[in-house]
Order: C-alpha cells, then sequence, then structure tokens
C-alpha cells in the first residue's frame, strides 16, 4: 500500500477540522443560552416588580376629573364669576365598537345629534385622545335635555358614548368688567412648554386674559382622578379601584365695587372710552371700565365661531384702537388735553417759572413767531393768577408756562414738564395686576429728534411742542389708569400709588389666605404751597361759578376738585374731540380720583364731566354718607350761571 499521495493525512485532517467547528458552534450556543438565560433572570428577578406594575397599570385606566376654578367675587363678596355644571357629550375612544362599520355607524348617529359633520367628530376625537389619551373627547358642552335622554334612552345605540357633567364659568352680573375678568380657554400646546404649566395636561383650563390669568395660580383647582379596572380592550370590568376628588381652587376677592362699576359702564352705554375709579390713598381700582364692551361667557364655550372671534377681537373700531376686548381704560393712548395742566402747573412753580399768586394777561392769543395758540372760543380772560386759570382753564396761561419751560430746556437741558409727568406715572406702566398695559408717551426733545434724524418726521423738537404739550395736545399719549394715578398722587400729596384689582385671595372656605397690598410705586415732594393753589383751581371750576365743569357739578353735595379736557385727535387723517374729565373727592381731602374719558365725545364738559358725575354720585351715596335724597335734590336743582363759560 502506498502512501506517497498525501491521502492518509487528508483523512486526518477532516476530522479534526469539524470537531473545531462543532467545537465553535457549542460555545456560540453556549454563549447564546447564557444571554438568554441572564435575561430571563435579569427580567424576572431583577425587574420582576416593575414589569408586574406595569402590566397591572395596562388593565387600570386613570380618568382625569377636572377641578372647578375659584369664585371672582367683588368687594363686597358678591359674585363676579362663578361656576356651573353642564352636561358634555363625550366619547371614549377605547369604548367605541372595534369593529369598523359598527364605529362609524355610532359616529353617524353622534354628528347628527350635535349638528357636526362625520369627519369633524372624527377629527376631535383624534386630536383630543392624541393629546390627552385618558380622558373623554368632548364633542359638544350645555347639551339640550332631548338629547341626554334620547342618550340614555338608547345607550346600545351609543357604545362608547356619554352625557357627562363638566364644570363652566358663568358670570351671575353679565358683563360687568368683563375687561378686568378675561376669560379662560383650555392651555395650547404652546403654553404646556412654559415652566408654569408644566404640571398641566392637554384639556386643563387657565386664565387667557384678565385676572383669569394673573391670579391663574390661584384660581386654579388640582384636579382629581379614578382608576377604573380595564380588560384587554380598555372597557370597565367593575367599580374604581380609587377615587382621589378634585380641589376647587382658591376664591379671588376684587377691590371693585360692583355698584360704582355698573356706574361707570351705564355712563358709557353706546360709546367708546373708559373710566376708573382709584382709592388715592391705597391703589385699590373701585371701578374700572372699557367700552365697547364683550360678553365673556361666550368665550367660556370649547369652541367659539370665526364670527365671534372677530367680533370680540377683531379691529372694526373706528379709532384704530381696537375691538372690545381691548381694555381702553389701560391700553389706550390718548391726549389728555387740559386734564393735563396740574403737571404743567407743578413744573413751573418748582423751576421758578412762575409764583403761585402771579399774574399773567390773558389777552386771548399766544404767538411764537407766525404760529399762533389761542384760548378755546377765542376767549379773553385777562389778568389772572394759577387758581383763575385752572378754573376757567385758560389756555394762553399754561401757553406762557410751556414757552418758559422750553428756555429752561434751552438753557440748562432741564425738562420740567416731562420729568414732572413721568414723576406723576405717565409715559410708563403702572404695575396694575391686569395684563395688557401700555406705556404711554411723554414727548421729549430726544425723542423727537432722534425721529426726526432717522426720517421718521418731518422735523425736529421745537417751543411748539413744549406749548402743546402744556395743554395736554401734541404727542403725548395717556391712558385712563395713567391719568388716575397722576391725579391721587395730587389728591394725597405725592404718594404714587401701585393701582390693584386684587384685595385678597380666599380659600373655599372663605378663609383668608393672602392679602394683596403692593407698595406704592415712589414718593413725590410736593409742598403745600404748590398743591393748595392747585386743588384750590380745580375745586373752583367744579363748584364756582365761571368753572368749566360749574354746570354738572356746581350744586354737588360734595365738593369737588375737577378738570375738564378736550383733546384734539386725529386718527385715519380724520379729527376729532377726545373728552374728558379728571376729579378727586371731597376736596377738602381726597379719597378717590375718578377719571373719565369718551371718543369722539365733543366737550369734556357736555359728556365726560356727567358720566363721571355718575359714579361719584354712588361713591358718596356708598362712602361718604350723603343720602339719596340729597343726591336727588340736586339733580334737580338747575345750576345758574354767571358770565361767560366756554365749554371745555
Amino acid at each position: 500500500m502506498s502512501f506517497g499521495d498525501g491521502s492518509w493525512n487528508k483523512d486526518r485532517r477532516e476530522p479534526m477540522a469539524l470537531q473545531r467547528r462543532i467545537a465553535i458552534l457549542g460555545t456560540v450556543a453556549l454563549i447564546a443560552f447564557g444571554v438568554v438565560l441572564f435575561r430571563l433572570w435579569y427580567l424576572q428577578v431583577l425587574s420582576g416588580d416593575r414589569y408586574l406594575a406595569e402590566a397591572q397599570g395596562n388593565r387600570v385606566r386613570e380618568v382625569t376629573v377636572q377641578a372647578p376654578r375659584g369664585d371672582i367675587l367683588d368687594r363686597d363678596g358678591e359674585t363676579i364669576v362663578g361656576n356651573r355644571t353642564a352636561l358634555a357629550l363625550q366619547v371614549r375612544k377605547d369604548e367605541l365598537p372595534e369593529r369598523n362599520a359598527a364605529r362609524t355607524k355610532v359616529l353617524k348617529e353622534v354628528a347628527q345629534l350635535t349638528g357636526l359633520e362625520l369627519e369633524k367628530v372624527r377629527k376631535e376625537i383624534e386630536e383630543q385622545t392624541e393629546l390627552l389619551p385618558s380622558s373623554p373627547v368632548t364633542l359638544q358642552r350645555d347639551v339640550p335635555t332631548s338629547v341626554v335622554l334620547f342618550v340614555r334612552e338608547n345607550q346600545a345605540r351609543f357604545q362608547g358614548v356619554s352625557v357627562d357633567r363638566v364644570y363652566v364659568r358663568q358670570y351671575p352680573q353679565g358683563v360687568l368688567a368683563a375687561h378686568l375678568l378675561g376669560y379662560v380657554k383650555e392651555v395650547s400646546a404652546e403654553q404646556l412648554e412654559e415652566p408654569e404649566y408644566a404640571e398641566l395636561e392637554a384639556g386643563d383650563e387657565i386664565g387667557q386674559d384678565g385676572v383669569e390669568l394673573t391670579y391663574d395660580s390661584v384660581l386654579r383647582g388640582v384636579n382629581g382622578a379614578t382608576r377604573v379596572p380595564v380588560d384587554a380592550a380598555g372597557t370597565p370590568t367593575g367599580r374604581p379601584t380609587s377615587v382621589r376628588e378634585p380641589s376647587q381652587g382658591n376664591d379671588l376677592v376684587l377691590s371693585i365695587d360692583s355698584e360704582l362699576q355698573a356706574a361707570g359702564e351705564e355712563g358709557l352705554f353706546g360709546r367708546s372710552g373708559a373710566f376708573v375709579a382709584l382709592d388715592v390713598e391705597n391703589g385699590e381700582v373701585l371701578a374700572m371700565g372699557s367700552a365697547p364692551t364683550f360678553d365673556p361667557s361666550a368665550l367660556a364655550k370649547p369652541e367659539i365661531s370665526q364670527a365671534t372671534a372677530e367680533s370680540i377681537f377683531g379691529d372694526t373700531q373706528m379709532t384704530g384702537t381696537g375691538a372690545p376686548a381691548f381694555n381702553r381704560a389701560i391700553a389706550a393712548g390718548y391726549p389728555t388735553g387740559s386734564t393735563f395742566k396740574p403737571v404743567t402747573a407743578l413744573a413751573a412753580l418748582e423751576a421758578d417759572a412762575l409764583t403761585p399768586t402771579e399774574i399773567i394777561n390773558d389777552d386771548g392769543l399766544y404767538q411764537v413767531g407766525t404760529q399762533e395758540f389761542r384760548n378755546a372760543g377765542d376767549e379773553v380772560y385777562g389778568p389772572i393768577a394759577l387758581r383763575e386759570a385752572l378754573q376757567v382753564s385758560s389756555d394762553v396761561f399754561f401757553y406762557t408756562l410751556g414757552a418758559r419751560l422750553e428756555e429752561e430746556i434751552e438753557k440748562d437741558g432741564d425738562e420740567y414738564i416731562q420729568d414732572w409727568a413721568m414723576d406723576l406715572g405717565l409715559g410708563d406702566v403702572t404695575g396694575i395686576d391686569v395684563p395688557g398695559e401700555a406705556l404711554g408717551r411723554v414727548p421729549t426733545p430726544e425723542w423727537r429728534n432722534e425721529l426726526f434724524e432717522d426720517g421718521d418726521t418731518d422735523r425736529p423738537w421745537s417751543v411748539g411742542d413744549n406749548i402743546n404739550l402744556s395743554v395736554g395736545q401734541g404727542d403725548l399719549l395717556a391712558a385712563p389708569l395713567q391719568l388716575a394715578v397722576a391725579y391721587s398722587a395730587l389728591g394725597n400729596g405725592g404718594t404714587v400709588v401701585t393701582p390693584h384689582v386684587g384685595l385678597r385671595t380666599e380659600d373655599p372656605e372663605g378663609q383668608v389666605v393672602q392679602e394683596i397690598t403692593p407698595p406704592p410705586a415712589r414718593e413725590v415732594e410736593i409742598p403745600d404751597t404748590w398743591r393748595g393753589p392747585i386743588m384750590d383751581g380745580l375745586l373752583s371750576a367744579a363748584m364756582e361759578p365761571g368753572g368749566t365743569s360749574y354746570s354738572v357739578f356746581g350744586n354737588f353735595p360734595v365738593e369737588i376738585a375737577g378738570k375738564t379736557g378736550t383733546a384734539e385727535t386725529i386718527v385715519d387723517g380724520a379729527e376729532y374731540d377726545q373728552a374728558w374729565y379728571a376729579a378727586l373727592a371731597p376736596a377738602d381731602n381726597p379719597k378717590v380720583a375718578v377719571v373719565y374719558t369718551i371718543e369722539k365725545g365733543g366737550f369734556g364738559v357736555d359728556t365726560a364731566a356727567p358720566a363721571a358725575r355718575e359714579i361719584l354720585e354712588e361713591y358718596a351715596r356708598n362712602y361718604l354718607s350723603v343720602s339719596q335724597r340729597q343726591i336727588d335734590e340736586a339733580a334737580a336743582t338747575p345750576t345758574a350761571t354767571t358770565g361767560t363759560v366756554v365749554a371745555e
């Protein structure tokens, strides 16, 4: 036998290679088995409790129970915003029939009941379920009784459909104080990304404007939850395993006096404008309103039509300052007319551009170069001092002061009028606890000159700008609340209050949780030697013959220190008169400042002053112990006038 061909070695190598392959495969199999064994040990031993909990969780559904918001009350405890229960038609997607045909049949019947298109119903179910899988889908709120009975009597036809109770905001006093209150809506996806709403879920409702927004964390309650056992298809299989009741939010008590608020709103009926009644000592807002207004209950619905949204939020007003939702009391900017004159007086007294008894001859005309500045109605008042100038509202007197103070700007750069205006609260936010406040504008040489350099106006600052500012005209813009803060500082001797509508918060049992007492913004020094003549002039303007508002307040049972104003305003190329009235009462020791303005209102004495009187009458009854008989007798007694009184 011959082995020279190598066949012996070949036969020997083949079994050895096979053994190696077997060994390798065995090792791989052993490792794989070890991995599987380790994984099983990990799942069953180390992670068994966690997966057991998840498995149990799959058999339990947690349903969120929305908490009612706290009530909003006026200062006397009367409810302005509360809650009511409403019947809502709801669908649970996981309880609908599994077969497509049966599910479509149910949804078609639901669409017919609600008046919605079938595709709209399907879209709502998908979108709401995606946002909040554990909660039912609300298709319609305030379901008619006929629908409730039909669904309940035919429940077999409406698998997965139910009628449940939900909480809805209600307004027992109608549209009263709508701009202050604001409204609530479901939290948006964008808001859920914000830190203050991190703990919320889609479907929760939050304040979107007004005090509903400012005090949302106070008013918002804590949701409850019900855990219900379900089968693999999500169908309930027994009684709830646990129930956590929702906790109602705390109540918010406002500083608003509902009777004063109603009186103020009545004066704006059918007009556009705003009003404020402010406690001069602590900044409590007793009343504040804007017109046109809106019905907040229209925004309490799950959905509002495009037409409703446009009627409330659309810019439909001729003034260009916004639609009904626009809060003119804090967000509008108007020239204030002659109500600004006390500010100019303070500036001139500080600059030594005037003494309290200095006589200035008012010949009806103040001229700068070829530019003429005249009194309203071309009146001539002759030699007058500060007190008389405020009583008759002499424009020439204050034009003179504006020109004198322009000399101070040119000489030393001292902007006395501008500084006093801003110190008293104009040209900046007041800090009120209602969102949407505008800055306003106190025009300065720097502001106008910068506009000129940028090509945004046709001329730089000139003496005429300061003259116009001295009587509240020109480029000045102020909100009624800002003017009320300024008059409050004049009335209380120099404290610039921080206005606020929140008074305190209370728990659902009525126990006080927090008092809301913001500190004053600052103190401004107003010497009595300056304040006295100014207050005397305002008193004479309202209570003495010849005063610009004597025809309205001459017989008022409480002495009023008040100032009319009529400002020329141009909107969309058309000029109209903005009517103003600003008052402090009682004149000898002011407790309240009332400011009223009416767009296209003509002379302040004709429209704004009578409207302000309505608020002041209510205030006198409620806070100054003036009887209704005194009010009625004063209203029935005509005010005699002597001499010429020019409407302003």
